[in-house]
């Protein structure tokens, strides 16, 4: 199941709003969150089960064991709060490293002489989230800065719940291990939560899944009569189409977890406004860099000793992170040699405002580039596609012309809505009456418009939801 989708909109959503309320009421009687944690639970399961109910069961299973592994933690003495660390880790990374990457072990070895039978394993979805978020907890609990949970459920309602669940953002446990227990709910926060829902379906629905066509044709169609303006426009789109795809992901998320009374982090930052690559990783998928920052590159050392090596196995693992192919890899250790370079050099020049322009293209190019690593997973077509970026001319053919054209309200949408539009509005908008119109108006516009394109679609994936 997926947020846009017209069940979940209409069907499963008001289900369990109708049930997270009717909980509150049980709730009142016992003064607690109880009631309403379950629902959430009992709700967070059926989402995750509509697609590949098995796999619930390898979750629980991970909980359970989390849960063990967290009590032994928090209770114990030094010696045996380390080897349960240990252990909990083993297993976590363990699960990841079957079901994600047993099928590319197989196929390396294979491919290096090594006859190995492949198991097909099929990729539960979420998979390297909700892994992730048992991590983050059980490392909190090591060092202190949260309580081991004492209450199976609540474990299990942080890492199942559903509003980030199978795409993030990383909510890391000690963000809301308060608030699954006490946690306080205004018109405030509903307002602000189904507005950010709000825009985060426009992203996915409006934008991302337009332009998807776009990046389909020219990227997934790639041929050697493609043209070095195809091939471009083709990457444009694919850039444009990962950002709203996923931005809006955890938009919707955010909003979600905002009118349950939940504060997520935020994972984007307008990233296509960079400076720099260092700086564009700062802005995207923040969750996750501040998850390998903190439980991977400070330990190691961070910018104490080793610090490009450091920066080098962080990007490794985060090209790993993102899938089981070598294109990834390729892509996580392309970004972690230009962050180690911008280090000593790049990175002293964003001081300055004059550089900013400069630094502004020299970032989008790069970036640019990389989503050609990111996409193409066959090494055909990947040099295939440089090589018709770089050396297949062409001029201005008719499909490449047509789907700009054509598409030009499109275009223009998705550009202008990387930019810092809300922040620049807001300190224009004064009036509080005012920004409240504008805000129903908007959100308005962005649902009718959202339900007529729902309706007939057919296939309109996270596309984060595969990793």
């Amino acid at each position: 199941m997926v947020f846009a989708d017209l069940f979940f909109l209409f069907g499963f959503l008001p289900a369990f709003a109708i049930s997270y309320l009717l909980a509150k009421l049980l709730d009142k009687g016992f003064s607690s969150f109880r009631c309403r944690n379950w629902v959430l639970v009992i709700f967070s399961l059926i989402f995750y089960a509509w697609g590949e109910p098995v796999y619930v069961l390898l979750m629980l299973g991970c909980v359970l064991m989390n849960y063990l592994a967290g009590l032994v933690i928090d209770r114990a003495n030094r010696g045996w709060r380390v080897t349960a660390l240990v252990i909990g880790l083993i297993c976590n990374i363990g699960v990841l490293g079957v079901f994600k990457y047993a099928n590319f072990v197989a196929e390396t070895l294979t491919g290096f002489g090594l006859p190995v039978s492949n198991p097909h394993i099929a990729l539960p979805i979420g998979i390297s989230f909700y892994t992730f978020q048992s991590i983050s907890y059980l490392i909190d609990v090591y060092r202190r800065e949260s309580p081991a949970q004492k209450r199976f459920s609540n474990l299990l309602l942080y890492i199942s719940m559903f509003p980030q669940l199978i795409a993030g953002p990383i909510v890391r446990y000690d963000t809301v291990a308060r608030e699954i227990e006490d946690r306080h709910v205004g018109a405030d926060d509903i307002a602000e939560g189904l507005y950010r829902f709000v825009i985060g379906l426009g992203k996915k629905v409006i934008i991302a899944n337009q332009i998807s066509v776009i990046s389909d044709q020219l990227l997934g169609k790639l041929t050697e009569q493609t043209t070095t303006l195809g091939a471009l426009t083709g990457l444009l789109a694919f850039a444009l189409q990962i950002y709203f795809d996923f931005s809006g992901y955890s938009d919707m998320a955010i909003g979600i977890g905002r009118c349950l009374g939940f504060h997520f982090k935020e994972n984007f930052n307008h990233p296509y406004c960079c400076t720099s690559i260092t700086d564009f990783w700062r802005r995207w998928h923040m969750s996750l860099g501040s998850f390998f920052r903190d439980y991977v590159y400070i330990p190691l050392g961070g910018n104490r000793r080793h610090q490009p090596l450091n920066i080098l196995i962080v990007w490794f693992l985060t090209g790993l992170w993102h899938g089981a192919s070598w294109n990834f890899v390729v892509w996580g250790l392309y970004f972690g040699v230009i962050v180690a370079v911008e280090k000593f050099t790049i990175v002293k020049l964003e001081k300055y405002r004059w550089a900013h322009p400069m630094l502004h293209i020299y970032s989008l190019v790069l970036v640019l580039l990389g989503w050609g690593l990111f996409y193409f997973d066959d090494w055909q077509q990947l040099i295939l596609y440089y090589r018709q970026l770089f050396t297949a001319g062409g001029g201005f053919d008719f499909l490449t012309q047509s789907l700009l054209m054509n598409k030009l309200w499109l275009w223009v949408l998705a550009v202008v809505c990387c930019l810092p539009l809300r922040d620049w509005l807001q300190s224009l908008v004064k009036n509080e009456t005012v920004r409240m119109l504008t805000r129903l108006l908007v959100s308005i516009i962005i649902i009718g418009v959202s339900i007529a394109l729902l309706v007939g679609a057919t296939n309109n994936p996270f596309l984060y939801t595969r990793f």
